[in-house]
């Protein structure tokens, strides 16, 4: 039974990955708007029906690649190791993705990431759905981290943080920096950020 439950998985995530990727080339190659969900069905192969037991949306076909993400740094913070406070773990994650060139980073210079970046920063309701993935990140970072009452406040500058960190990246790759050029800049732009996360910003901008 274990084994028969387990194909079904790796089954379900064939398809669903295959929808996604579908989905993902046409917008590319004709944009968001211009492409209907019959299209996508039709090009993985599937029955519309098929398409939304697995997509609530036409948007998820897109939030989807993000939302796979949607849990990584409360997952970082839970699975650290012992004596590894939470921003040391969190920085290292950052620092991990960056030599990886994973697209959450924004250091990853393949023409199809960039374009797809700019097109869900070019449909509105993409990034209102975008919005509603951050969120639901940073409520799940809140509850990951230990709670003195400022949990929730912590979460939410972390992840900006991190956005801020990727969008400065993305924004080089963008003007045509390559991501082995921009990468040393990369890694000491998250390394002070993260000194600012731990040291607060007094010591920088005279606060205190």
């Amino acid at each position: 039974m274990t084994e028969e439950l387990g194909l079904r998985q790796r089954q379900r995530l064939r398809i669903q990955q295959a929808i996604q990727d579908a989905a993902t080339r046409l917008f590319l190659d004709s944009g968001y708007d211009a492409v209907s969900v019959n299209e996508i069905a039709a090009k993985a192969e599937v029955s519309k029906r098929t398409l939304f037991k697995y997509f609530a949306s036409k948007e998820d076909l897109v939030i989807g690649a993000f939302s796979d993400h949607q849990d990584e740094l409360a997952l970082t913070v839970r699975s650290r190791p012992a004596g590894t406070g939470p921003l040391t773990a969190l920085r290292r994650h950052f620092l991990d993705g960056l030599d990886r060139r994973d697209p959450i980073t924004g250091l990853d210079d393949r023409p199809q990431t960039i374009a797809f970046v700019q097109m869900v920063l070019s449909v509105p309701t993409l990034q209102a759905r975008l919005l509603l993935y951050q969120t639901r990140a940073e409520q799940a970072l809140a509850e990951a981290l230990p709670d003195d009452g400022t949990a929730r406040l912590a979460a939410y500058q972390i992840y900006a943080a991190h956005r801020a960190l990727a969008d400065d990246n993305r924004r080089h790759l963008a003007a045509g920096v390559t991501a082995d050029a921009r990468y040393p800049a990369a890694v000491e732009a998250a390394n002070d950020a993260f000194a600012l996360l731990r040291h607060g910003l007094a010591s920088r901008y005279d606060l205190a």
